[in-house]
């Protein structure tokens, strides 16, 4: 099993559709949210590839202490618990959207590996913190 950054949007959102996701409104497809995440920043999806098969995804955006998506605030104790757990630090962090792994691959230390790997990969970023 290996991890991959980026991938290929249609490619992404057949894997979503077979594999039943519920997505936007129980319809399969991928949600305009997560869409609008990866076609802006393919970086911000990871695959998790096992003989060149998608076997699970994780999706993640930059955020803040002081905003849970652009334009939307925190309200007032989701502000102090982060800030808390961020060490008192505002600035721009990173939150884990979305983490899925087919049901098969469970179990076998994939999500240890995965953690491990997201951890690394935004240090190397810049980022201090996520959340998910």
């Amino acid at each position: 099993m290996r991890f991959h950054v980026g991938c290929e949007l249609e490619e992404f959102k057949e894997y979503y559709k077979r594999n039943g996701f519920a997505g936007e409104q129980g319809t399969g497809e991928l949600g305009i949210t997560e869409e609008k995440i990866v076609a802006q920043d393919p970086a911000h999806l990871i695959v998790w590839r096992e003989n060149d098969e998608i076997i699970g995804d994780a999706i993640w955006h930059e955020t803040s202490t002081d905003e849970h998506r652009e334009g939307d605030p925190r309200d007032r104790e989701d502000r102090e618990i982060l800030r808390q757990l961020c060490g008192g630090k505002t600035d721009r962090l990173v939150e884990l959207h979305e983490i899925w792994l087919m049901m098969e691959y469970r179990g076998k230390g994939y999500g240890t590996r995965f953690f491990e790997f997201f951890e690394e990969f935004i240090r190397k970023k810049g980022y201090d913190s996520f959340v998910y």
